[in-house]
């Protein structure tokens, strides 16, 4: 099988998201820029794919929830390659893209991030850590996604056009700008 196009995206919805890992039973998040409407209560922009996170530890659910589509591990520096059923990726690969067939977009991009026991982990910088139950929220409908300071923390990096809409739409309370501060500051040393 050769490495397939980078191109063509149509990402699914949050609520197809939610629809495909209804079946599983580890902690998941809509990540990135939707993670952001999702708490800001409203779409304010374009998106050209969806991120879904899930811990390291977690990575087969993804094979189990996306049954019968095609994942592809995006090896370090960003190579696609076929992700083998059962495979367990290693720790340099963070990105899976997910579609249902080879003729058909790349629907879903799944994130895979670190954990020591109970704690989530930053791929970013080990010293950035929380408990795992206080990582994410949920939706009016239910719908789990990434609590905004640790998605504006991981967009802090190199920041784009988009990311900085995203920091500008969203009303951080003093606990959570406090955590976002610390947490730049150690990692980025801004």
């Amino acid at each position: 099988m050769s490495a397939p196009s980078r191109g063509k995206w149509q990402p699914a919805t949050p609520p197809e998201v939610a629809e495909l890992f209804s079946t599983v039973d580890v902690p998941w998040w809509i990540a990135g820029g939707y993670a952001i409407e999702s708490h800001v209560g409203h779409a304010f922009r374009e998106h050209g794919d969806i991120d879904v996170m899930l811990l390291r530890r977690d990575q087969s659910a993804v094979q189990q929830a996306l049954a019968g589509w095609e994942w592809w591990a995006a090896d370090p520096p960003g190579e696609l390659r076929p992700w083998r059923s059962g495979e367990v990726l290693p720790s340099a690969v963070h990105d899976i893209w997910c579609r249902p067939a080879a003729d058909q977009p790349w629907r879903i991009q799944i994130i895979l991030d670190e954990s020591d026991g109970e704690d989530w982990v930053s791929r970013r910088d080990p010293r950035i850590r929380r408990p795992i139950t206080t990582i994410g929220l949920r939706t009016t409908d239910g719908i789990p996604y990434l609590a905004p300071e640790i998605q504006l923390f991981y967009k802090a990096k190199d920041p784009r056009e988009k990311d900085e809409a995203d920091l500008a739409a969203v009303r951080l309370d003093p606990e959570q700008r406090d955590w976002l501060d610390a947490a730049v500051a150690t990692a980025y040393g801004v």
